[in-house]
């Protein structure tokens, strides 16, 4: 199912435009993911190796390998369009894999050869159930070795409604600011692929696996605010659990083992 690489920055290109509809300050989110990699796998091997969770078309993976190019990078991810336009637009960023997070065996496909330095991740796991999550963590931090990083960049709830809608507030009207909602949105794009002829196959064999929702559900760990999902992590494992940056309901979340 290889693409063309004209094809695949096309389609890639317009991924990154309509995704700064939905993540607040997405590129210094990435930054911010960046910085933390840089400082704490700074002790690790001469190429450590890191995970990149839900990666997409492999949006995070690419910036991180222009980062850290001494690093080995492991991307994950269930789509298998999204995959495809990885490793055409993005072949040397990362090894990419095609795995549920969460199932049953998702950890044996990763094919790891090693402890991991660090394990990242951009608005990806929220789609999991808390139970789900729960295990994910705990799975994570028995990957990760000792002074490993987990990073996880996504938008989570106040433990306070009223804050909660204020953090939302906020995020919507830099949004504004900065014209994000001009862009394609989700939907959109999907619906344009889908008449791509040379996406034909690719459209299809998405079609005919199982998703995972698109929405938050009443298990949904999106419902989950930042300080449930620090409980989590701690429970998991972790000794170090913090935010290192927010803007709105915008979060960087540090664990460290």
């Amino acid at each position: 199912m290889g693409l063309s690489l004209a094809t695949a920055e096309r389609w890639v290109e317009r991924w990154e435009r309509q995704q700064q509809r939905y993540a607040v300050d997405r590129e210094e989110r990435f930054t911010v993911i960046g910085d933390v990699l840089e400082q704490t796998v700074a002790g690790a091997p001469a190429r450590p190796l890191v995970l990149d969770l839900g990666c997409g078309p492999g949006s995070l993976a690419a910036r991180l390998a222009r980062r850290l190019p001494q690093a080995d990078i492991v991307g994950v991810d269930m789509d298998p369009l999204l995959l495809e336009l990885a490793r055409a637009h993005h072949p040397d960023a990362a090894r990419y894999v095609d795995a549920v997070i969460g199932e049953e065996g998702w950890t044996q496909a990763l094919r790891l050869d090693r402890p991991l330095d660090a394990a990242v991740s951009t608005t990806a796991l929220h789609y999991l159930g808390v139970d789900a999550l729960r295990r994910v963590y705990g799975q994570l931090a028995a990957l990760l070795r000792p002074g490993g990083v987990l990073v996880n960049g996504d938008h989570f709830p106040h433990d306070d409604k009223r804050l909660t809608e204020l953090t939302g507030c906020v995020g919507r009207r830099h949004a504004e600011r900065g014209h994000a909602l001009a862009h394609e949105d989700w939907a959109s794009w999907w619906t344009a692929v889908a008449q791509d002829p040379e996406l034909t196959d690719l459209i299809a064999e998405r079609g005919r696996r199982p998703r995972q929702p698109k929405t938050a559900t009443a298990d949904s760990a999106a419902r989950l605010s930042v300080s449930a999902h620090q409980l989590l992590l701690r429970q998991a494992g972790f000794g170090h659990v913090g935010v290192v940056w927010q803007y709105g309901a915008s979060h960087v979340l540090v664990a460290l083992r």
